[in-house]
């Protein structure tokens, strides 16, 4: 088995755009290539790869202003692909990357799940929908909340939420794909 990191804040992925975008055709439909447009899909095209080769996946997902922050955003939809990680059918969009266990490691300033709170976590559902979108339902979270409510907060909260990834391990590992 084989390791990848890939840090989306130090090697940062461009926000997608219509021209980035555009590369995602098939190489007929596609625009004259420039020079940016060659490059960004480059970059797309060794995501997308990274991506589908991967078995498992640990995501680092703070919350920021209730979802993910752009950075995520932006790889999300590099390797939102269609033809490679999505195809479109009469029957709907039908996800071609299912069989990948995915952990979502969250950090939040505040408490939202079980609050009053709960229903301003736009990550959670965005995340599971976007990777359901894509085929992948064998989803675990661990999430870290309060850790803007002081440093006694703070550390109870880490502790507690890396005491829970070894269930959420064996969870992903005793669901059915």
């Amino acid at each position: 088995h084989q390791l990848t990191y890939r840090d989306l804040v130090k090697d940062e992925i461009r926000h997608l755009t219509g021209e980035i975008a555009s590369g995602f055709r098939s190489v007929s439909e596609r625009p004259i290539a420039t020079p940016l447009l060659a490059s960004e899909q480059q970059i797309s095209d060794a995501l997308v790869s990274e991506f589908l080769e991967s078995e498992m996946i640990v995501v680092g997902a703070p919350m920021y202003n209730f979802s993910v922050s752009s950075q995520l955003k932006a790889w999300m939809d590099r390797i939102a692909q269609p033809g490679k990680t999505f195809s479109y059918t009469p029957a709907g969009p039908v996800g071609l990357a299912g069989g990948k266990k995915v952990i979502i490691a969250s950090a939040r300033g505040g408490f939202y799940a079980g609050t009053g709170l709960e229903d301003m976590d736009f990550q959670e559902l965005f995340l599971r929908k976007f990777l359901g979108f894509l085929g992948i339902s064998c989803v675990e979270f661990v999430r870290a909340e309060g850790v803007s409510k002081g440093e006694d907060v703070k550390l109870r909260e880490i502790s507690r939420a890396l005491s829970l990834i070894p269930q959420a391990i064996n969870a992903i590992f005793a669901a059915k794909e």
